[in-house]
């Protein structure tokens, strides 16, 4: 007796196992030939550590950085910045993208203020922050909220336009009042925009997090990059920065399983 054929659109189990297989050797294979390349050209070009370090010696001084209670302290500031002002901005540009998109008064009076303050260098703006709210944690968060505040708001607007007219003419017919069309039309409509959004504010904000600690910062990753600069510790530079590579790898990942859980049905 034969085995019944698959559906129609059915993948045979084996198949989505061999693709899986093959999206995951493909990348490590292409990280392993990268690093062996980078490690063989310093070696026979006898490239100075100052200059290019090694990955051998990045990987030794990221694992004494991993074992240090001084680096995870300082880790933890960074991480705590960057989640707090990325909750901060994402909920203001949230409530603000969908101001703006239900009221057209909302974008005609604030969206032009919203995209010339988008427009200043935040590198130019953080001294002001600085001064503002002091060299402590506070400043961070609010940089790195500023980071994370225009993406949320510019692809929630966007979400809120996506709603096809028909449809909204629909639920005008049945009598559905704006808040109604909203909570069953135009937010469902607007999520996948909205975690686009989402995954790029705290991919900024670790960077809005960084800058602030550049400018001013008693503790954190980018005040141990400056100190390590100044020591000219280059392993443990480039150990911070697969750090904060990691970091926001791990985000990026941590925001797709969300929008895969939320977002059931796409």
């Amino acid at each position: 007796m034969t085995d019944p054929a698959p559906a129609a659109g059915e993948v045979p189990l084996a198949r989505q196992m061999a693709s899986a297989l093959r999206g995951a050797v493909i990348p490590v294979l292409f990280f392993i030939a990268v690093i062996g390349l980078w490690e063989a050209t310093t070696i026979l070009l006898e490239i100075p550590e100052i200059v290019l370090p090694s990955p051998s010696a990045i990987g030794i001084a990221l694992w004494k950085s991993v074992l240090s209670p001084t680096f995870l302290y300082h880790l933890g500031i960074t991480l705590w910045e960057v989640i707090a002002g990325f909750v901060l901005g994402a909920v203001i540009g949230i409530a603000a993208g969908i101001a703006v998109g239900l009221f057209p008064f909302a974008e005609r009076t604030l969206y032009p203020y919203i995209v010339a303050f988008q427009a200043l260098p935040k590198v130019s703006v953080a001294p002001i922050i600085m001064i503002w709210f002091g060299y402590g944690l506070t400043s961070k968060i609010v940089l790195t909220a500023t980071m994370s505040f225009f993406p949320l708001l510019a692809n929630t607007i966007a979400g809120m336009r996506a709603t096809p007219p028909d449809q909204k003419d629909l639920f005008h017919g049945m009598t559905a009042n704006r808040w109604q069309i909203f909570w069953k039309l135009n937010l469902p409509l607007a999520l996948p925009f909205i975690f686009v959004g989402l995954d790029l504010s705290l991919l900024l904000s670790v960077t809005g997090a960084i800058v602030g600690e550049f400018v001013g910062a008693r503790a954190g990753l980018g005040f141990l990059i400056l100190q390590r600069n100044f020591s000219l510790d280059m392993p443990g530079n480039f150990a911070i920065l697969v750090v904060l590579a990691a970091i926001g790898l791990f985000f990026h990942l941590g925001v797709k399983v969300l929008e895969k859980k939320v977002i059931f049905w796409r």
